[in-house]
């Protein structure tokens, strides 16, 4: 039996009125999940533990088949596995944003205003040389910088504190960051950093060419998402199995490094809209002919337009999702069905809902298709979105609870 997941980000969403009261995933052109959700098994499933914050981190561990609750303990230390870092027990790890802060003349930095959480989606190389010069300019004994993807990377604080209360920038775009800075212990030494992380950006090179060709530019560092390292059993104790994770960020490669699934990056995966679809369904198909039982399959997109506000870019997404990755994987792993005789299931799904409304995640139950290929069903319904799901009265109260009925 072979096991595929594919996991649209942030896919679910609100009726939106400018698409008749319909959803992206209803308004969009998705004929080949469609005709699989004929013969699925459909429903809604609570990806979010109770209480739990509405992350990536949580949603997709959940999905994988481990209780966040039990286990979760931020995102940064996930994305640090993922990076290579060498954690100790008492580090404690921070998702380090590379941001866009606009303000009024001489106004103090607290004044500012959120105007992108991603830099205007800055390239890795240039963010590499502004971490560089981060690290060069505040790094200490006991606080370390390190390069990540895009605008996303982590910061080491040595016996550091965790019990802050830190804002995910993606939450207060367009908004003033005054009622959102850190707060609670050890927070005046991490506002000090992001306010001298400002002095050492504004002007640097990077950001002066990004500005010449009228392109956000990285004024600051925005710290959030803090933790440390966490503990997992492997997947294949867990399950018997043997996996990849295919994605272009860092959270889900940790994840998966952190119980043991292969890690495939394709080339041309950015976590945005313009990613390479289509070379991440080849890469699914060639970890199943190298023997893998599982691929999870983790698709950025649909989110990034979610927090962007970006209707026509979310519809995008889920449609090329549909195209370039279900339809090419689901005719490979059904060929060699009919070749080999060996059945395969498919799941699919969004980790969390990101509503174009709201620009934010939600902790709200989301669709899912589950197929399996030794047990098609037949239903009257024929398509894949909210609403069909969460008629057809199937609810799944977590993501583990989901995840041992695909794969047990």
């Amino acid at each position: 039996m072979k096991y595929f997941v594919l996991l649209g980000d942030g896919m679910a969403d609100l009726p939106v009125p400018e698409l008749h009261d319909k959803t992206p995933l209803q308004a969009a052109s998705i004929p080949n999940a469609d005709r699989l959700a004929a013969r699925s098994l459909c429903g809604m499933v609570q990806t979010i533990p109770a209480g739990m914050e509405p992350g990536s981190g949580p949603a997709n561990m959940a999905v994988m088949g481990y209780d966040p609750a039990r286990y979760y303990t931020g995102r940064s230390p996930i994305e640090a596995v993922s990076l290579g870092i060498d954690m100790q027990p008492e580090d404690i790890i921070f998702r380090c944003n590379l941001v866009t802060l606009t303000r009024d003349g001489n106004s103090d930095y607290k004044d500012c205003r959120m105007t992108d959480y991603s830099a205007g989606e800055i390239t890795t190389g240039e963010a590499a040389e502004l971490i560089a010069t981060l690290e060069a300019g505040l790094s200490s004994e006991t606080v370390h910088f390190y390069a990540g993807r895009s605008y996303r990377h982590c910061l080491v604080w040595k016996n550091g504190s965790t019990d802050l209360i830190l804002t995910p920038p993606h939450d207060i775009s367009g908004k003033s960051i005054a009622e959102h800075l850190p707060q609670g212990e050890g927070s005046a030494f991490l506002l000090d950093l992001m306010k001298r992380s400002e002095t050492l950006l504004r002007k640097h090179p990077v950001n002066l060419r990004r500005a010449e060709l009228g392109k956000n530019t990285a004024d600051s560092i925005w710290l959030w998402g803090q933790g440390t390292r966490p503990q997992l059993p492997s997947f294949e104790s867990v399950y018997g199995k043997t996996g990849a994770v295919i994605s272009a960020v860092d959270l889900i490669f940790g994840i998966g490094r952190l119980i043991g699934l292969d890690r495939i990056e394709v080339p041309g995966a950015t976590g945005t809209l313009n990613t390479n679809y289509s070379g991440k369904g080849e890469a699914a198909i060639r970890a199943f002919e190298s023997g893998k039982d599982y691929v999870y399959l983790h698709v950025e997109a649909p989110d990034e337009c979610g927090h962007q506000g970006d209707c026509k870019g979310k519809i995008q997404a889920i449609e090329r999702i549909d195209e370039e990755i279900l339809r090419p994987v689901f005719a490979w792993l059904s060929k060699r069905k009919e070749q080999t005789g060996e059945d395969f299931r498919i799941l699919f799904l969004p980790d969390h809902p990101t509503p174009i409304a709201l620009r934010t995640h939600t902790d709200d139950p989301v669709p899912f298709m589950l197929f399996d290929s030794a047990n098609p069903l037949k239903r009257s319904t024929k398509s894949f979105h909210e609403k069909d799901a969460s008629e057809t009265g199937i609810y799944f109260s977590s993501g583990p609870e989901l995840f041992r009925r695909f794969i047990l």
